[in-house]
Order: structure tokens, then sequence, then C-alpha cells
């Protein structure tokens, strides 16, 4: 499989982790198409952009026309929030409502569960610094791709942005990922971090791709939540769906549970699925 890495040479983070990966193996330096450069090294191939991750859509064609195989993508990115939090996340990319950071109004990109959810337990295995939280970020932002794609983030602010320890973290959580696949679940409910599906990955045999918190379910009609719920099955190419219940509340939770259940999709819970 031939992942593309995606480095922001204006991004501090992105630069140390393409730099943290550069440092650990020989990579090849194969050019430039006149705005991006490439290196590569065995099945990974480091890309750098001149431009912000979430407005660099449909780079996974400017890598094809390089001649460059592409089957997943990894942006390497800093992570930005109003309060600061020191964090260390992985998410999928794509906008259920609007496109203000990027990608295709109400559009999901394909995400990435089993590459994903193994990278987010690495970096919780390997993190020895108590400051920083390990997660998920739910479903947000672009660019729009065509192919399966996942972010790698250290956050929340410049003193974060520049900590090596935290893109050496990243990178060899990456690399000593387990490449052991359990099922795929789109997960519901919650807040932005995700805490009970981060929770549930790092207990239990699940890998999540797609994630639709509480705020998106806010508001939205029967025909929204639908289409929400379909496109996070079909881009997750999951095979069943978690919802964080108590995050929902009733009767908002019985109307979720009611549509899924129309749709045909399988429900699961902590209880029928077994542990690591």
């Amino acid at each position: 499989m031939s992942i593309l890495l995606v480095c922001y040479d204006g991004d501090p983070p992105s630069l140390n982790m393409k730099n943290r990966f550069f440092s650990k193996y020989e990579w090849e330096d194969i050019g430039s198409d006149g705005v991006n450069t490439y290196a590569s090294c065995d099945e990974m191939v480091m890309m750098t952009i001149d431009r912000m991750h979430v407005f660099a859509e449909n780079i996974d064609q400017e890598a094809k026309n390089f001649g460059i195989k592409v089957d997943e993508i990894v942006f390497l990115s800093r992570h930005s929030s109003a309060s600061n939090k020191p964090a260390l996340t992985v998410h999928a990319i794509g906008n259920y409502r609007d496109n203000q950071m990027g990608g295709m109004c109400g559009t999901l990109v394909k995400a990435t569960p089993h590459t994903m959810t193994a990278t987010l337990r690495s970096i919780k295995e390997l993190n020895n610094n108590s400051e920083y939280s390990v997660s998920f970020e739910v479903t947000h932002h672009g660019p729009f791709v065509n192919v399966p794609t996942m972010y790698m983030e250290i956050g929340s602010d410049r003193n974060r942005w520049t900590d090596i320890r935290a893109a050496d973290t990243l990178v060899d959580a990456f690399l000593r990922r387990n490449s052991e696949n359990y099922m795929v679940a789109v997960g519901i409910g919650g807040g932005h971090y995700a805490p009970r599906f981060s929770e549930m990955a790092f207990t239990y045999k699940v890998d999540f791709g797609h994630m639709i918190p509480t705020y998106q379910l806010k508001g939205a009609t029967d025909d929204e939540i639908i289409r929400m719920i379909s496109s996070a099955v079909r881009e997750s190419s999951a095979d069943v769906i978690y919802i964080h219940h108590n995050s929902i509340g009733e009767p908002e939770e019985k109307r979720i549970e009611d549509l899924v259940d129309s749709l045909g999709f399988e429900r699961i819970s902590s209880r029928n699925v077994d542990r690591i």
C-alpha cells in the first residue's frame, strides 16, 4: 500500500514531523512538479506543499499526475483550539454542512479507519508526556480528495507546535502501529474530541471511521441526519454504528436509534465487542 504523507512547509509541527520521518530512514528525492516536492521511502511518499493543508483540494490528483500511486493520505498538521489544550489527535475529514475550512459542502472524504485507529492506540501507548491528551477528533474540515485520508496533529498553541518530542511521538506511533484490523464503526454523538469513541478504541476491538458529534445533530431534520449517517457509513466502509447515548439524551436518542434502524445498519454497544 502506498501512503502519501503531506507536509505544509509553513506549518511548524508539519515540518517537524517531516524531519522526524527523514531522520529515521533513508529517503530518496524524486523531484518536483513545479509546485510540490516529493521524496520516497519504501511504501511512503513525502509530498511537501506550499499552502495550508485544509485548502489543498484534490492534492491526490496532483500526486497522481506526478506519477505517484496514492492508496491513503496522512496530513501532518498542527491543531488549533481556543483552550490551547495540549493534544495529540487524529481524525477523518470532510464536511457535514458548510465548507468554511476547505473541502466540499455536505461531503465527506473516505476515511482510513484501520490506519487512523491503530495510530491513535500507538500514540496513547508511546505518549510519555502527561500534559498531552490523546484522542480522536470528530470529522471536520477539508481538503477534498478522492482517496482515504486522515489527519495527524499536534495542538494546540505555538509552544506545542514546535515541540520536537511531540512530533517524534506521532511519527513513531504511525510507524509502529499495529496492523491488525478490527470491525469498523461510525460514531454518533459526543463532543469534538470524541472521548467515548477514543475510550472504545483504546479498550475494545473496534476501529472508528467518521464520527458525527452531537452538535451536528442539533436542529437537523430526519432527512439531514439520514444523509449524514448514510454518508459516514459509506465513506468509512463501516460494519456497524456506535451511539454515545449519554451525550444525546431523550427524546433525541430514540430518534437517532430509529433512524439508524430504518437504514438497516447494525448498532453495537461495549457489551457485544471483545476487549483488546
